[in-house]
């Protein structure tokens, strides 16, 4: 999962890996992170972020915050995505992340998604394949799910406790019984 970030490494190069999570949601923020891992870290993950459990996924949040260099975030709202459309969300919320860094990086390996301005390697299910962005995928989650749960407070009718808004049927019938919220994404079919 590091062969990478090592033929990077090799040449003294500094990577960023950087995922999102709440592409696919119908409410909710895109949220997005940027994870610089210590050169020369072994692989600890055993999974990528969609496979683990909430509690499992809050373990390895606390070992990527000690073994990471860096760590950056980066948030879009409903509202700028239904302006300008998830991809292009996720690429600012991922830009974001990255200007967040406290570390400096010289090259970034994302899931799929190409972000010009930087070098970039855009990797296949790059949460799978690359340490770097299976961290970031992570923070992503764990935050987006943080922020999904502070929204049930004021939202307690949808369930964003339970599906963190996704397109569940219980979500969609919430939706249809109580209308869409102020963070529901308005371009998304509901």
């Amino acid at each position: 999962m590091t062969e990478f970030e090592e033929r990077f490494w090799r040449e003294g190069l500094i990577v960023a890996g950087v995922d999102e999570a709440g592409r696919g949601s119908l409410a909710g923020p895109v949220v997005a992170a940027a994870v610089i891992i210590k050169p020369g870290t072994e692989p600890f993950l055993t999974s990528d972020s969609k496979k683990l459990t909430p509690q499992q996924r809050e373990n390895f949040y606390e070992e990527i915050k000690n073994r990471s260099l860096a760590i950056g975030t980066g948030v879009v709202d409903s509202a700028l995505i239904d302006r300008i459309n998830i991809l292009e969300a996720t690429k600012v919320a991922m830009r974001r992340a990255l200007e967040d860094l406290s570390h400096k990086f010289d090259l970034v390996i994302t899931d799929y998604v190409r972000l010009d301005g930087y070098q970039c390697l855009a990797l296949k299910k790059g949460d799978e394949r690359s340490l770097s962005c299976a961290c970031a995928s992570i923070v992503a989650k764990v935050l987006r799910d943080r922020i999904m749960e502070e929204y049930h407070r004021l939202f307690p009718d949808y369930g964003f406790d339970r599906h963190k808004g996704y397109p569940t049927n219980y979500h969609r019938r919430a939706i249809n019984i109580n209308g869409p919220t102020d963070i529901h994404r308005r371009s998304f079919k509901l």
